[in-house]
């Protein structure tokens, strides 16, 4: 896996965005909940599923976030970001099959506290599934030093 190059503070401006796109399928879901503990049958068992007022199956909110975490880490600011903070609303379920995008876009940049503030959003078919308003502490560039 080659690793991007981190975008330096100074090169972040309001409106600056990046995004991915996720598959949420099964085997996702299954190792998701195997790694965050969560068993919900919500998530897990189509039976069970199926008598809840989502009559199916549904993917863990918190997976859903974790692709913000992946734009952040990985494009936007990129490697090297440090993620702060996130305040989450979920508005529809994901579930099992369905295409995620995932973006992020900058609203504000404060060079002294080398914070950017991004605004979220998870979307499927168009429809939003999760906003968020997320704070990164970004790396500045690096100076060359004097020889």
């Amino acid at each position: 896996m080659s690793v991007k190059e981190p975008i330096p503070l100074e090169d972040l401006h309001i409106g600056r965005s990046a995004e991915i796109t996720r598959v949420v399928d099964d085997a996702a879901v299954k190792a998701f909940a195997e790694v965050s503990g969560d068993y919900n049958p919500l998530h897990l068992d189509e039976e069970y599923a199926r008598r809840t007022p989502f009559r199916g199956r549904i993917a863990h909110g918190a997976l859903i976030a974790s692709f913000i975490s992946g734009v952040l880490g990985n494009e936007l600011p990129g490697p090297g970001a440090i993620f702060v903070s996130m305040d989450i609303r979920f508005q529809r379920p994901v579930r099992i099959g369905d295409t995620v995008l995932a973006k992020a876009t900058v609203l504000e940049v404060d060079l002294k506290s080398r914070m950017v503030t991004m605004d979220c959003v998870c979307t499927v078919e168009g429809e939003i599934a999760m906003t968020a308003k997320a704070t990164v502490m970004v790396r500045t560039r690096r100076k060359k030093s004097a020889e």
